[in-house]
C-alpha cells in the first residue's frame, strides 16, 4: 500500500507546530515583536489576522504540494498533457492568489486583497474543474469511475454554491 495519502495529512500536522517554533525562537532572539504588541484598533482583530495569515500560508503550501503531487501521479498514468499541465498552473495560480489573499488584509490593502481574491476563486473553480476531467481521464477501474464520480457531484456542488452566493450578493 502506498503511503502518499499521508503527505496531504502530515502536512499541517508538522507545518503549523513549525511556524509557530519559529516563531517563538524568532521572539526569544528578539527579532520580532511579540503578538500582543501589536498596534491595531483592537487586540481581537490583531490576533484573527495574524491566524488567518497563517491559516492562508499553510494552505498555499498544501494546495502547491496537491497540484504538484497531481500531477506527478497523473504523469505516470498518461504522457505529458496539457491539461494536467494546466491543472498544475491552475493550482498554482490559486496558491498565489491565495497568498495575496492572506498577506494583504481588506483594512490595510483593500485592493490587493481583492485581486488576490478574484485569482484565487476563479484559479481554484478552474483547478478542481480540470482536475475532474483529469479523473474520468485517468479512470482505469471501478473505483477510479466512483471518485471521478464524487469529484463531479463536489465540482457541481462548488458552482452551485459560487452562483448562488454571487445572486444572494446582488439581491442585496
Amino acid at each position: 500500500m502506498s503511503l502518499w495519502f499521508l503527505v496531504p495529512i502530515s502536512l499541517p500536522v508538522f507545518t503549523l507546530p513549525g511556524i509557530w517554533t519559529i516563531y517563538a525562537m524568532a521572539l526569544y532572539n528578539q527579532h520580532v515583536c511579540p503578538v500582543n504588541n501589536c498596534d491595531c484598533d483592537s487586540s481581537v482583530s490583531c490576533h484573527s489576522d495574524f491566524d488567518f495569515v497563517l491559516f492562508c500560508v499553510t494552505a498555499t503550501v498544501i494546495v502547491i504540494v496537491i497540484g504538484l503531487l497531481r500531477y506527478a501521479q497523473l504523469i505516470h498514468k498518461h504522457s505529458n498533457s496539457v491539461l494536467n499541465i494546466e491543472g498544475l498552473f491552475a493550482g498554482w495560480l490559486c496558491a498565489a492568489g491565495l497568498m495575496i489573499v492572506g498577506n494583504f488584509q481588506v483594512d490595510h490593502a483593500k485592493v490587493l486583497h481583492y485581486v488576490g481574491a478574484g485569482l484565487a476563486f476563479p484559479a481554484s473553480l478552474l483547478f478542481v474543474c480540470v482536475q475532474t476531467l483529469l479523473s474520468y481521464r485517468a479512470a482505469e477501474t471501478p473505483r477510479d469511475f466512483q471518485l471521478a464520480h464524487l469529484r463531479l457531484t463536489l465540482t457541481t456542488l462548488a458552482f452551485t454554491t459560487l452562483i448562488l452566493n454571487i445572486l444572494h450578493i446582488q439581491c442585496s
